[in-house]
C-alpha cells in the first residue's frame, strides 16, 4: 500500500471490509488523496507564475521598445530642445504606463494567492465614491465629462475602503476612457432593504451582450476598442 502511495498508483486493499489490514487501506487512502490534492495545488501554483511572467513580458515589451527609442533618439545631438522635450514627455509617458502594468500586475497576483488581507468596517460609501472619482477627475476634465452622484443619503457600510474604491476607480476609468467628449457619468447609491445598490451608467459604446461572459477574462478587450488604449486587467 505504501508503495502504491509513493508510485501514486491505485491502492487495491478493500477499505469496506472489517479488520485492521481495511482499516489501513483506508488510512491509506485518505493519505494518497491528501498528498494528490497537494501535488495538484502546486502545480496550479506553478501555472499562475509561469502565466504571471508571459504576461508581464506581454505587456511590457511594448512600453520598454518604445522607452529604449525615446532614448537612442534623445541621444542625437542635433535635436532641437523642442524635439528633446517632445521626447522626453514621451519617454516619461511611457515609464508611467510601465509602473502601472507592474503594479496591476502585483495586484492581480496577490488577489489570485489570497495574499491580501481584506479588512472591513462600517464607512460612509460616498467618501469611498469621492476616493474613486479623485483619481478619475482630471481625464473627465479634459474630455468635458459631466460626473453625477444621486442618492438620497450617505449610508454606513460595511466594507474595505482601499478595495472598494479600486472597483469603482476600475469602472470609473472605464467610463471616461470609452465615452465621448461631452458625454455624462451617473452614479446611483440606492438603499435597499436587504443591501444597497450602487449603479454606475454611462452612453459611451457600451459593451455587446455576446461579450458579457469574456469581460472578467484576463487581459480580454473587445474588437471594438482595440485602437483604444488599454489592458484588459482592470475589469
Amino acid at each position: 500500500m505504501l508503495d502504491a502511495v509513493l508510485k501514486r498508483e491505485p491502492i487495491l486493499h478493500s477499505d469496506l471490509k472489517e479488520g485492521k489490514l481495511s482499516f489501513l487501506a483506508g488510512k491509506a487512502k485518505r493519505i494518497q488523496k491528501h498528498l494528490l490534492l497537494e501535488i495538484e495545488q502546486a502545480e496550479q501554483e506553478k501555472e499562475q507564475v509561469k502565466q504571471l511572467i508571459s504576461n508581464m513580458s506581454h505587456q511590457l515589451k511594448t512600453p520598454l521598445a518604445n522607452v529604449i527609442m525615446y532614448e537612442e533618439l534623445l541621444k542625437d545631438s542635433a535635436l532641437t530642445p523642442k524635439q528633446q522635450s517632445h521626447f522626453l514627455e514621451k519617454m516619461h509617458t511611457q515609464s508611467v504606463k510601465i509602473d502601472w502594468i507592474l503594479k496591476s500586475l502585483f495586484k492581480m497576483a496577490s488577489l489570485e494567492q489570497n495574499a491580501i488581507n481584506f479588512e472591513i468596517e462600517p464607512l460612509p460609501i460616498h467618501e469611498t465614491l469621492m476616493d474613486a472619482l479623485n483619481t478619475v477627475y482630471e481625464q473627465a476634465q479634459k474630455k468635458q465629462l459631466h460626473i453625477e452622484l444621486e442618492s438620497d443619503k450617505n449610508p454606513i457600510l460595511l466594507h474595505n475602503r482601499k478595495w472598494t474604491a479600486e472597483v469603482f476607480a476600475n469602472l470609473l476609468e472605464n467610463a471616461v476612457k470609452y465615452s465621448d467628449t461631452g458625454g455624462r457619468i451617473e452614479i446611483t447609491v440606492q438603499s435597499l432593504e436587504m443591501y444597497t445598490q450602487i449603479s454606475f451608467s454611462d452612453n459611451g459604446i457600451g459593451i455587446d451582450s455576446s461579450e458579457y461572459q469574456a469581460i472578467f477574462r484576463r487581459f480580454y478587450r473587445s474588437k471594438r476598442v482595440e485602437n483604444i488604449a488599454g489592458s484588459g486587467i482592470g475589469l
